[in-house]
C-alpha cells in the first residue's frame, strides 16, 4: 500500500502556483490591452514640467483605470518618471499599453505638422508658432529681437522675418528654440536656389531686399496673378528713384493695420518705413511674404507703369497708369466709390 503525501508544502504550491497564472495572466492582459479607449488616434503632450502624477493624468485622458495602471507599473519598474523625456506621442487606436508606454519612455514622438504663417509682425509670429510647439512665447519673441542672434544668421532685428518662408515642415514639438530657429536658417538657404538667386541679382536686389518689396507687393493685393505687375512698377519707381509711396508701409509705421483709407495726415509718421518720406525701400519686411510675393518679385512684369489704384469695383485688383494725370483720374474713380460706401 502506497504512502499518503502529507507534504504541506507541496499543498500551499499548487494554490499559489495558479495565483501567479492568474496574476501573471491579468498583467499579461493589462500590458496587451490598448491604452486608448477611442477609435481615432490620440496624442499625448509630455513637457519639461510634468512629473509622475500630471503624466498619470494625461494618460488616464484616454484611457481606462486598467490601462493607466499598467503604465504606472511599467514606469515604476523601469525608472521612467526619473528618465521623462518630453514630446508628442501619438497612441493609435488598439495600441497596447506596453508598447505605448516603450515609445514614450523612448522618447519616439511624432512631429508636428508646422505651417509658417505669413503675418505681420514679429510678436504675432511668436504667438502662433509657440500655439504649434512646445515653446515660450515671450521666449521667441525675445529670441527674435535679439540684435546678437539675429546677427548670427546674416540679419538684423528689422530683417529677421527674411528667415522664414511661410512653407509647412515637420518638425518635433519639443524643438528648443535654437534649434527652431537653426532648421528656419536651413530651410532659407534651401529655398534660395541657384535660379532664385541669379535673378534676384539681376533685378538688382539682395535676398532681403527681394522678401521686403515681396512684403509690400503681399499687402497691395491677394490676387496672385496681379502680383508680378505690381512689383514691376515698385521697380520702375525704385530705379527711377520716386518713393515708393506705398499705403501698406504706412499702416505698418503706426501698427494700425485696421485703416481702411490712408489719408494726409498719416503720411507725416515719422518711421523709415513711412514710404512716403523715404525714398527706397523700408528697412525691412513689413510681413512674412508668401512664395508667390516672393517669385512675383522676381519675375516681375516689365512694364512702364510708375502709378497704381485700387480698382473702383473693389475686385482687389488695381488699375495701373504711366503718368501722373492718368493715376489722378483712377484715384478720383476710387475716392468717390469709398465715399459712395462711406468707408473712412
Amino acid at each position: 500500500m502506497k504512502k499518503k503525501n502529507n507534504n504541506p508544502k507541496r499543498s500551499l504550491l499548487i494554490p499559489a502556483l495558479a495565483v501567479i497564472a492568474v496574476l501573471a495572466g491579468t498583467m499579461a492582459y493589462a500590458f496587451l490591452s490598448p491604452l486608448s479607449s477611442s477609435s481615432e488616434k490620440e496624442y499625448v503632450y509630455i513637457d519639461n514640467d510634468d512629473n509622475a502624477d500630471s503624466i498619470t493624468k494625461k494618460i488616464s485622458d484616454i484611457s481606462g483605470v486598467v490601462a493607466v495602471k499598467a503604465f504606472n507599473i511599467l514606469a515604476g519598474a523601469t525608472g521612467y518618471y526619473e528618465h521623462i523625456r518630453s514630446g508628442r506621442y501619438c497612441i493609435e487606436p488598439d495600441e497596447p499599453t506596453l508598447q505605448v508606454f516603450r515609445k514614450i519612455r523612448n522618447g519616439s514622438q511624432e512631429p508636428v505638422m508646422l505651417t509658417v504663417p505669413s503675418v505681420r509682425t514679429l510678436d504675432r509670429l511668436a504667438h502662433e508658432i509657440s500655439k504649434k510647439l512646445m515653446m515660450n512665447e515671450d521666449e521667441l519673441y525675445g529670441a527674435l529681437i535679439d540684435p546678437e542672434l539675429c546677427k548670427s544668421f546674416g540679419l538684423d532685428t528689422l530683417t529677421i522675418q527674411c528667415l522664414f518662408i511661410p512653407e509647412t515642415y515637420e518638425i518635433y514639438w519639443n524643438i528648443p528654440i535654437e534649434k527652431f530657429l537653426e532648421r528656419m536658417n536651413k530651410e532659407r538657404k534651401a529655398f534660395w536656389t541657384e535660379e532664385r538667386k541669379k535673378k534676384a541679382k539681376e533685378t538688382g536686389m539682395t535676398e532681403e531686399e527681394v522678401v521686403t518689396l515681396a512684403s509690400i507687393v503681399d499687402e497691395e493685393t491677394a490676387n496672385n496673378g496681379e502680383k508680378p505687375m505690381i512689383a514691376g512698377m515698385y521697380i520702375n519707381r525704385l530705379k527711377t528713384g520716386m518713393p515708393l509711396q506705398a499705403d501698406p508701409t504706412i499702416k505698418y509705421a503706426l501698427k494700425d493695420f485696421s485703416l481702411k483709407r490712408i489719408y494726409h495726415n498719416h503720411l507725416d509718421v515719422k518711421s523709415p518705413f513711412n514710404t512716403y518720406r523715404n525714398t527706397g525701400l523700408p528697412p525691412g519686411p513689413i510681413r512674412i511674404p508668401s512664395i508667390a510675393g516672393i517669385d512675383a518679385v522676381l519675375n516681375h512684369t516689365k512694364s512702364n507703369f510708375l502709378y497704381m489704384c485700387a480698382k473702383e469695383d473693389f475686385s482687389g485688383t488695381h488699375n495701373f497708369a504711366v503718368t501722373y494725370q492718368e493715376h489722378l483720374q483712377n484715384a478720383a474713380k476710387y475716392s468717390a466709390a469709398l465715399n459712395k460706401r462711406g468707408i473712412k
